[in-house]
């Protein structure tokens, strides 16, 4: 009976300690803290910022020669709104005159914004990839020492913790826990 009793137990602590030990270990780093105390990361912030005030100082006269016209504008509807208040227009082809001034003045100044927002739109773009194309040897750079520390600590995944989604917040993945291939197959 007491020999039951143990092998019983025996069987319990094996059973428990095999369960445990098939558990995946799991860990996560924080990337942006990983990052930023590389000593690279200041070079490569150093350089995107150099990059960006090229762009910023064309975006900025951009900006201001669209405010100078929207002021002009602005002053000159004034103008004609008081001309109007004051009798100093008094026929209609007089009138339509200063309209299609102001129409053309602002067509202009609809032109000029939508030209503004698609140079931004493609300002962003480029130091977007600019961005990517300075960061890739450093986050290469993580992502092999992160992929050392999994193997060398036997972790089975290790997630960013920062990442908001789940594109790119897996940084290591074991492979004998991929099902994607299992998942192919059913989805034929």
């Amino acid at each position: 009976m007491k020999n039951v009793k143990l092998l019983l137990l025996f069987v319990f602590f094996l059973a428990f300690s095999l369960n445990a030990f098939s558990q995946p270990k799991i860990g996560y780093i924080d990337k942006e803290i990983v990052l930023k105390q590389m000593p690279e990361y200041k070079k490569v912030e150093d350089e995107y910022k150099a990059f960006e005030k090229l762009y910023a100082d064309s975006l900025q006269a951009r900006k201001s020669e669209i405010i100078t016209d929207a002021e002009i504008f602005q002053k000159k509807y004034e103008e004609v709104q008081e001309m109007i208040k004051n009798k100093q227009i008094t026929s209609e082809s007089e009138a339509k005159v200063y309209e299609d001034s102001l129409s053309a003045m602002q067509e202009r100044l609809k032109a000029m914004q939508d030209e503004y927002n698609s140079y931004l739109q493609k300002v962003q773009d480029v130091l977007a990839e600019k961005q990517q194309a300075l960061l890739k040897p450093l986050l290469d750079k993580i992502s092999k020492v992160v992929e050392d520390v999994a193997k060398e600590l036997k972790y089975n995944f290790i997630f960013d913790k920062q990442s908001g989604s789940l594109q790119g917040s897996l940084l290591y993945g074991d492979r004998d826990f991929d099902v994607t291939f299992k998942v192919l197959d059913k989805l034929k």
